[in-house]
């Protein structure tokens, strides 16, 4: 087939969803409760619905009443009898598939179920959706003209007992149409390569010889990739290399950190930047205009959500609410129910709301991932945005960084030590710091109040890294690559220790 008839194809099939999209856009609440009880209905007859009487459930006070909020340790034990081969569990189509976290630096990873309906419904439904909502911001995109250059993570499935587990993306690629392959680079090849460093080059190889379009991939590794084709192509910028390059496709980590070193390689005005925010547990919220830094959630996917407000998670006093009873503004735990069997599960992320008429996120952080050693509830989204600010200041780039609490000793008040790798150093670090901190007191009351005379808090502390430190300290517990982040707060020190001790 032609490729502008390829394109314009495409293009009309992509755009005939947004019909569907709108009917959750103007009937959230329905959608949502019709999907819940979809759920209850299709699963009433595997062991968790008799359990809780999923048959006679019929509505949200019901449902909250009897079937506990749960983590994935408490589920762990009915997700090994599927691995083992049991079926029937908590989901009554048969699950073959588990997708391997990978997570932070967790040692012990999570099987998360993937079923035949997450696949079809979800992660399948959500790809097109990302490119039907970007086809309909952008009239005149000749995106399906080339080629889309994907980053995944590590593309190995194993087999155990009948069922077949790796990263999430091993799993898509896997079970994806023959279409996708030839609308995208590398090869599935070259995708399947295990080994990071060899990987990349193969990538590199491939991909500088065809007409890229897109790019989709976490943005520190896909950072680390394009740097490098820069560097052997000898180019001043990408569109050197893929000069009908229009749109990159994100997310994983935050993109506020790298936003200014992506714009130095993109540097056309008219290049979009699109965010997701999806897990090895279903897929969330898409970007839905163009420029924009918040989400739609997306109601269709065959996912109910709950949210948990942060100042009573983990506490006697922790309540849920619905979608249809969030506030704007509010730092929320995201719960889900979903079609793959997770029941009223917490995936570990935050998110407030920016708009409820439609429902549109920002993602926060980490449940696990903040410091509140000293009552700062720094989070995430804090030093994200403060990177950003100090940055466009100093003229800084930051590759990575890490933050920890200094522990009260005696007297000696407490501080946050930061690791910080830097693409381009500040000129004065002291200042740097000053700069950091004054940031942070103007995105978070409570670190400010905290710092105010140095009543708790200490300035902070922050070490510059070594070339390649992250890197390699990722390399050295076999995580380089695709999905693995680094850490970025902790309330606990062991990260930062491994850290300071290779930076010496």
């Amino acid at each position: 087939m032609p490729i502008p008839l390829f394109n314009s194809i495409a293009s009309w099939l992509l755009k005939k969803r947004y019909h569907q999209i709108e009917l959750f856009l103007k009937y959230p609440e329905e959608v949502q409760d019709e999907v819940l009880h979809q759920l209850l209905s299709i699963a009433e007859g595997t062991e968790v619905g008799k359990q809780y009487g999923f048959n006679s459930i019929s509505n949200y006070e019901a449902f909250v009443e009897r079937v506990p909020i749960t983590t994935y340790e408490e589920v762990e034990p009915m997700i090994e009898r599927t691995r083992r081969g049991e079926q029937n569990i908590f989901w009554p189509t048969n699950i073959k598939w588990f997708a391997k976290s990978s997570g932070t630096t967790n040692a012990k990873s999570k099987f998360i179920p993937v079923s035949t309906e997450s696949l079809e419904d979800c992660h399948y439904k959500s790809a097109k959706d990302l490119l039907c909502l970007y086809l309909n911001n952008n009239e005149n995109s000749q995106l399906f003209t080339g080629k889309g250059l994907r980053l995944g993570g590590s593309t190995e499935v194993y087999q155990d007992n009948g069922t077949f587990f790796g990263d999430l993306s091993a799993i898509l690629i896997d079970n994806m149409p023959f279409w996708a392959e030839l609308s995208s680079t590398p090869s599935n090849k070259v995708s399947l390569m295990s080994e990071w460093e060899c990987k990349l080059q193969a990538i590199i190889k491939e991909s500088i010889q065809e007409n890229v379009t897109s790019l989709a991939g976490v943005p520190s590794w896909m950072l680390v990739l394009l740097n490098q084709v820069l560097e052997e192509t000898g180019k001043q910028h990408l569109f050197e290399v893929w000069e009908n390059l229009e749109v990159y496709f994100h997310g994983g980590v935050s993109f506020n950190p790298y936003k200014d070193q992506y714009q130095a390689m993109l540097p056309r005005k008219s290049f979009n930047y699109y965010e997701i925010y999806n897990a090895s547990e279903g897929f969330f919220a898409i970007q839905d205009r163009n420029n924009s830094d918040d989400l739609l959630l997306m109601l269709d996917y065959g996912i109910f959500y709950e949210f948990i407000p942060m100042d009573t998670y983990g506490s006697a006093q922790e309540t849920t609410v619905p979608l249809w009873n969030v506030k704007l503004n509010t730092n929320y735990a995201i719960v889900i129910t979903t079609n793959a069997g997770l029941w009223r599960y917490k995936i570990g992320d935050t998110v407030r709301f920016t708009s409820l008429n439609p429902y549109r996120i920002k993602v926060t952080g980490r449940t696990k991932h903040h410091i509140n050693v000293f009552g700062e509830e720094l989070i995430i989204e804090n030093a994200e945005e403060a990177l950003k600010q100090i940055c466009k200041k100093t003229g800084a780039e930051i590759i990575d960084y890490t933050v920890a609490p200094i522990f009260m000793v005696g007297n000696d008040k407490g501080a946050h030590e930061w690791i910080i790798e830097f693409r381009k150093e500040p000129e004065e670090l002291a200042s740097f710091v000053e700069f950091l901190d004054n940031s942070l007191k103007s995105l978070n009351s409570d670190y400010e109040a905290k710092r105010y005379n140095n009543i708790t808090l200490r300035l902070p502390k922050v070490h510059i890294a070594r070339e390649n430190l992250f890197y390699d300290w990722l390399k050295s517990k076999g995580k380089l690559g695709g999905q693995h982040k680094i850490p970025r707060l902790s309330n606990t020190r062991d990260y930062i220790e491994e850290l300071l001790h290779m930076n010496k």
